[in-house]
């Protein structure tokens, strides 16, 4: 049979013959052939130049997500085998796989799926209506390649209870992928270890994209005192004390984080020098200033404060103050570690915001490092969406003014 076909309107497809992996519903002419919501479906130019294959959502203001650019390619289990092959072989290059995310959707070209791996479970996400009828294949093909390299999967647990889901005409779904098992799952990143709760912890159960900022602020902890807020589970607050901070005060809004957080220090022998603490940043922060805290180091690794671009005013806000505190608590000479993990807030947004900032907080700011996502995130070139994370060092450094 005669695969359906999208015929684009002339002049559109701008953002995917750059590179990128979505056609919006405002891009396509007509739709030729029968076919259902999730079915495979051919992409033409509308001179009819093929542009390759992906998955068909109605449902969705994203119509298309492309599977390949190759017009001939059969998708069959070959050819996810090849897709899956290549994410880990490009994981064992690249980082430490102990724990890791596998697939990263559309940058590993699979559009709408995710694997993490927390050292011998896999935790599944399923976010786009056609991935979805191919997941149990995905993981069967999971487990098989992680075995050629020794790594037998001892469990697979879905995580698909997020709202994109029902963009794409899909209910929210969580629960094991086969048999059961212990679902909190003890990993070590950067010589820390961590207990991660697969099945209620927030995403997948850890933030694995932020492993490498997280060892970056080891080496400025040395005998530091540390402030780290929004702390979550703690995988900052315990870099600064593996890195040998003095004393570290960690903060989240979460009793449950916070409690998580608690177990996570113990389970690394770290003593009494790290304190967590269930507070509102945006509250703690104005006190410390009031008392005289100083601290070291600061962190600021807070959640995305907009999801959308009609929120960025607003969250621009949030950022500026929290930024603006959080510079007026290092001493002078001391750090600043600040990120934030929103697409929406662009590099440009979250630098002219750090400017406002320090200029607001009355401190010159001299930039340590840029970093971004761990690279188990690839970010592809022509698909914006998959850069998302901003994280910076500064230090600090009292503005000095004329006459003084």
């Amino acid at each position: 049979m005669t695969m359906p076909a999208a015929v684009l309107k002339k002049g559109e497809g701008r953002t995917l013959k750059s590179g990128g992996v979505w056609i919006f519903d405002n891009e396509i002419d007509s739709v030729e052939g029968n076919l259902e919501n999730g079915d495979l479906i051919k992409v033409r130019d509308f001179d009819g130049y093929p542009l390759g294959t992906g998955f068909y959502n109605g449902n969705s203001r994203i119509r298309v997500r492309m599977l390949t650019r190759d017009p001939e390619r059969i998708i069959d289990e070959s050819f996810f085998e090849e897709r899956i092959r290549a994410a880990w072989d490009y994981r064992k290059k690249t980082v430490d796989t102990e724990s890791c995310r596998l697939i990263f959707g559309e940058a590993d070209f699979l559009p709408g799926f995710v694997a993490d791996k927390y050292d011998d479970v896999i935790v599944i996400q399923s976010l786009a209506l056609g991935i979805d009828r191919y997941k149990e294949l995905l993981v069967s093909l999971i487990r098989k390649i992680l075995l050629e390299d020794g790594v037998r999967v001892r469990g697979v647990y879905e995580r698909s209870d997020v709202k994109v889901r029902t963009a794409e005409g899909m209910e929210l779904h969580k629960g094991f992928v086969g048999e059961a098992f212990q679902t909190d799952v003890e990993i070590c990143e950067n010589g820390v270890r961590y207990l991660v709760d697969v099945k209620d912890g927030q995403k997948t159960g850890f933030f694995l994209d932020q492993k490498y900022n997280r060892l970056a602020i080891q080496k400025l902890c040395g005998g530091a005192e540390v402030l780290d807020c929004f702390t979550h589970t703690g995988s900052f607050a315990l870099n600064a004390a593996k890195g040998g901070a003095a004393s570290v005060l960690a903060v989240d809004v979460s009793s449950l984080a916070v409690e998580q957080a608690g177990k996570n220090a113990a389970l690394n022998r770290f003593g009494d020098n790290v304190q967590f603490i269930c507070r509102d940043v945006f509250e703690l922060l104005p006190e410390l200033e009031q008392k005289g805290s100083r601290f070291d180091v600061v962190i600021l690794d807070p959640p995305a404060f907009t999801k959308s671009k009609n929120s960025v005013k607003n969250a621009l806000k949030g950022y500026r103050e929290i930024n603006r505190r959080g510079m007026k608590l290092v001493k002078p000479g001391g750090f600043l570690a600040t990120c934030s993990c929103s697409h929406f807030m662009t590099d440009e947004l979250f630098e002219q915001m750090i400017t406002q900032a320090a200029a607001a907080a009355h401190v010159r700011v001299r930039q340590v490092e840029k970093r971004a996502q761990s690279p188990d995130h690839p970010v592809i070139w022509g698909a914006g969406d998959s850069y998302y994370l901003k994280f910076f060092i500064f230090q600090i450094i009292p503005e000095i003014r004329s006459g003084s």
